[in-house]
């Protein structure tokens, strides 16, 4: 077993066990879904393990429809041209336009803003990141299918930059196909 795999193992096992362990009160911590995603963007690889726990509270109803959200925790790595690999901590709030009644397959769009460490800082010769603090912004799509809605395919686009914080401040695209396991 590598050093990515045990970490992933690690990760998933921290958190999953608490989304499905039955209990009188569900702890305000549990996950309540676990996400996978690939992706790629400006000549580097990446992927992420997540677990997510959903907010309780609904906004603006319109019609069927009402925005969301949810709380994202991910580890995962990015790998550039020169096989150097970027290992990425991010946690985000992520806002959801969602339909409350769903339908077989029930479509979203969302959009966030979250804060990501990066360690190390440098991906190849050259490319680099001047702080290991990044800002994460993402828009995407998806649609909600299966028994009870248990699955989630979306995809994203997501730039991480450290906004300005220091320079240079050189940032990086992913194009991103997600996938989600809903645990409630």
């Amino acid at each position: 077993m590598n050093k990515n795999s045990v970490v992933a193992a690690v990760f998933a096992a921290c958190f999953i066990p608490a989304a499905s362990c039955p209990a009188a009160e569900p702890s305000p911590f549990a996950s309540d879904g676990v996400s996978f995603e690939v992706g790629h963007g400006n000549g580097t690889d990446m992927w992420r393990i997540g677990v997510t726990r959903k907010w309780q509270k609904s906004w603006l109803e319109a019609g069927n429809w009402h925005l969301r959200g949810y709380w994202e925790l991910q580890y995962g790595e990015w790998s550039g041209h020169e096989k150097n690999t970027i290992h990425d901590l991010g946690f985000t709030p992520v806002f959801r336009v969602q339909q409350i009644e769903r339908s077989r397959f029930s479509p979203y769009v969302e959009g966030a803003i979250g804060f990501h460490l990066i360690q190390p800082v440098r991906l190849d010769p050259s490319r680099g990141f001047s702080t290991s603090f990044q800002f994460g912004d993402h828009v995407g799509a998806g649609v909600r299918f299966g028994e009870r809605q248990k699955f989630d395919l979306g995809v994203r686009i997501q730039h991480l930059s450290n906004g300005g914080i220091k320079e240079p401040n050189n940032g990086i695209n992913f194009t991103q196909l997600r996938f989600v396991i809903n645990l409630d």
